[in-house]
């Protein structure tokens, strides 16, 4: 496998105006994740955005950004139209889509979710972490994965995502983490296709591929990133990147 991870960004954040540029000491939060992005030292990283002050703080702080055009509805299509710009001649054969709101995520974690498309029948890879409460399962904005672990087995695949706590019944509940790799010709396809019935139904993206026939597969690891989606995350992310603990840029 040839990957580049790709970080889109936007600044429309409605929760969190200006999310990827927050200050996160002394350095915009979307650089935060670019710097543990590299550290995975899986290939090379680039930030996509729609948004000028995004692409200037990305390239001030030595990364790679493309600017891609803003109307673009979702972050996949972010990436696609940034992958086209970075590598017309398609050196990188799998696209790993980092969200720009993880500043603690583990370079590790990006190095499992490559795992699944070692196997053929993936066309898709993406992480799961066990669900721990009851209140963490029945919560909508903890989106599930029905997937089964056989014995040994650290990879799965996703049969449906769901806002619901599925699958009913005893056994592990799996909180999905939405980061991707895809094989790039699995990319191509997904952002050519329309918004499918249950996609719109549960607002999930990753089913618009489930309903077309790609297969995902699920990695497993430990605990999911924490995410930034408001200030009191925004403060508990300050308060978990003390400078000594930061990526290295």
């Amino acid at each position: 496998m040839r990957p580049i991870i790709l970080i889109p960004a936007r600044l429309g954040a409605t929760r969190l105006p200006g999310k990827p540029l927050a200050d996160i000491h002394g350095r915009p939060m979307v650089l935060h994740v670019a710097a543990r992005a590299r550290a995975a030292r899986l290939g090379p990283v680039a930030i996509a955005a729609g948004d000028a002050e995004i692409i200037a703080a990305a390239r001030n702080g030595g990364f790679e950004a493309v600017a891609t055009d803003p109307a673009l509805p979702s972050g996949s299509d972010r990436i696609f139209a940034a992958l086209q710009e970075i590598d017309p001649d398609g050196l990188y054969d799998v696209v790993v889509n980092l969200q720009g709101d993880f500043p603690t995520i583990a370079p590790e974690a990006l190095a499992a979710v490559l795992t699944p498309l070692a196997e053929p029948a993936f066309d898709i890879a993406t992480l799961v972490a066990p669900i721990v409460s009851a209140a963490e399962g029945a919560a909508s904005s903890v989106v599930k994965a029905a997937c089964a672990f056989g014995p040994g087995r650290a990879i799965a695949p996703a049969l449906y995502f769901s806002r619901a706590a599925i699958p009913w019944g005893g056994g592990p509940l799996w909180h999905h983490i939405g980061i991707y790799a895809y094989r790039r010709a699995a990319l191509a396809r997904f952002v050519a296709l329309p918004v499918s019935p249950l996609e719109a139904r549960e607002n999930l993206e990753q089913l618009r591929a489930l309903e077309a026939g790609l297969r995902i597969g699920c990695a497993r690891i430990a605990h999911g990133p924490f995410g930034v989606d408001t200030p009191a995350d925004l403060e508990r992310a300050r308060a978990l990147l003390a400078p000594s603990a930061e990526a290295p840029a």
